[in-house]
C-alpha cells in the first residue's frame, strides 16, 4: 500500500526508499514484530476468556501434555493478523503472487479456525471432518495453482523446474495443477502435524519462510538468475516482503509460545503457514526444493503415514507414537531437547536448500 508514495519521489529523497524490496521487507518485519508484541497479550487474554478450558488434550498423548490443560489455542490469529497488516502495508498490491499467497494463507487459516472452534466449543479433539478439510484445501490449492501457472512467463507456465540440473524443465501440461495442489495441501498438513510441542513448528516455519524468501528475491531478479543460472520468474521478488512479515509475526508469537506456552498456534496458524510455504514454492518454481527446506515437515508427515499403513497391515507400530516428535517424547527426551534439536535440523536443511541455487 505504501509503495504508492514512490509517486512523490524525485529519485533522491526518502520516498525513493519505498522502491526497494529489501527496505520494504525490513519494514514489514518490524511492523509484524511490533504488532505481535503489542497485541499478543490482549489476544491471549481474550482467547482465555472465550475458550475457558482451552485446547482439549488427547487422552492417548504423552503424560507431560496433561499439565498444559487450559492453555488457549488459535494463537495463529496473532501471526496471521501481523502478517496481513505488514504485507498489505508494505508489499506492492499490483503483484499477482502476493495476492495468490495471501489467498492461500487466509483461506487455509479460515479452515484451521473452523477446526479449532469446533474443538474448543465441543471440548474434544475432534474438529471439522478430515474429508471436509481436505476437500476445501484442494479447492483452494487448485485455484492458487492455476493462478500461479497463468502468472508465470509462457516459457515456465505448467513446467516443473528441477534443482541442480541446469535449464531442465519438465512440461507437465495440465498435470501441473494437481501436482501443485498436492504441494500446497501437503505442506499445510505437514506443518499441522509438526505443531505438537511448544515452539516446535513456528521456528522451522520461519526458517523455511526466510529461505524461500531469499529464493523468491533471487529468482525475481534477472541479474541474480543469470549469475546463479536459475530460471527467472519476474515479480516473485515481492514475496520477500510477505516472508519478512511472516518471520516478524512468528517471532512475536514465539515470545508467548516459548515453553511453557501461554498460547498454542492451533490449526488456525499451522494450516495457514504451511499452505503459504507451499504457495510460495509453486510461485517461485521451487516445489522440489521445498521438500528439502521443509524436510522436517516431510519427515513428520511420513512418520504418520508409515505408522498408519504399517498398523493397518500388521497391527503393530513402527514408532512408539506418531508424529515422530511424540516418539522421542515416549523415549524420554525432554520437550525443549526435542524442539531445539529439530530447530537445528531445520536450519541445516534450509542451508542445503539454499545451496541448490548455486549447484548447477
Amino acid at each position: 500500500m505504501l509503495y504508492w508514495l514512490t509517486e512523490f519521489s524525485d529519485g533522491g529523497d526518502l520516498f525513493n526508499l519505498f522502491r526497494y524490496i529489501t527496505f520494504r521487507a525490513g519494514a514489514a518485519f518490524f511492523t509484524a514484530l511490533i504488532f505481535g508484541f503489542i497485541f499478543g497479550k490482549p489476544l491471549i487474554n481474550m482467547l482465555r476468556r472465550k475458550q475457558g478450558k482451552g485446547q482439549p488434550i488427547r487422552d492417548d498423548g504423552p503424560q507431560s501434555h496433561f499439565a498444559k490443560a487450559g492453555t488457549p489455542t488459535m494463537g495463529g490469529l496473532l501471526i496471521l493478523s501481523a502478517l496481513l497488516v505488514s504485507t498489505l502495508l508494505w508489499a506492492r498490491l499490483d503483484n499477482p503472487y502476493i495476492w495468490i499467497v495471501l489467498f492461500v494463507t487466509v483461506c487455509f487459516g479460515a479452515i484451521g479456525f473452523a477446526d479449532d472452534y469446533a474443538k474448543v466449543s465441543k471440548n474434544n479433539t475432534k474438529g471439522v471432518s478430515s474429508r471436509v478439510r481436505m476437500l476445501l484445501g484442494l479447492l483452494i490449492a487448485a485455484f492458487a495453482a492455476y493462478a500461479s501457472a497463468k502468472a508465470h512467463p509462457d516459457a515456465l507456465s505448467y513446467q516443473l523446474a528441477l534443482p541442480v540440473f541446469k535449464d531442465t524443465l519438465l512440461n507437465m501440461g495440465l498435470f501441473f495443477v494437481p501436482f501443485a495442489m498436492i504441494v500446497i495441501v501437503g505442506s499445510a498438513n505437514a506443518v499441522n502435524l509438526t505443531d505438537g510441542l511448544d515452539g516446535l513448528a513456528i521456528m522451522p516455519v520461519m526458517i523455511a519462510a526466510g529461505t524461500l524468501g531469499v529464493i523468491a528475491y533471487a529468482v525475481g531478479r534477472v541479474d541474480f538468475t543469470e549469475y546463479l543460472d536459475v530460471h527467472y520468474v519476474p515479480g516473485t521478488g515481492e514475496i520477500l516482503v510477505f516472508t519478512a512479515g511472516l518471520i516478524g509475526g512468528g517471532l512475536g508469537f514465539l515470545w508467548y509460545n516459548a515453553p511453557p506456552a501461554a498460547v498454542f498456534m492451533g490449526d488456525t496458524g499451522s494450516l495457514a503457514l504451511g499452505g503459504a510455504l507451499g504457495a510460495i514454492a509453486v510461485a517461485t518454481k521451487h516445489e522440489i526444493v521445498l521438500a528439502i527446506v521443509g524436510g522436517l515437515f516431510v519427515v513428520e508427515a511420513l512418520s504418520v503415514i508409515i505408522q498408519v499403513l504399517y498398523f493397518k497391515r500388521t497391527g503393530k507400530r513402527v514408532f512408539l507414537m506418531a508424529p515422530i516428535h511424540h516418539h522421542f517424547e515416549k523415549k524420554g527426551w525432554a520437550e525443549p531437547q526435542i524442539v531445539i534439536r529439530f530447530w537445528i535440523i531445520s536450519l541445516i536443511l534450509a542451508l542445503i536448500g539454499l545451496a541448490t541455487l548455486k549447484l548447477r
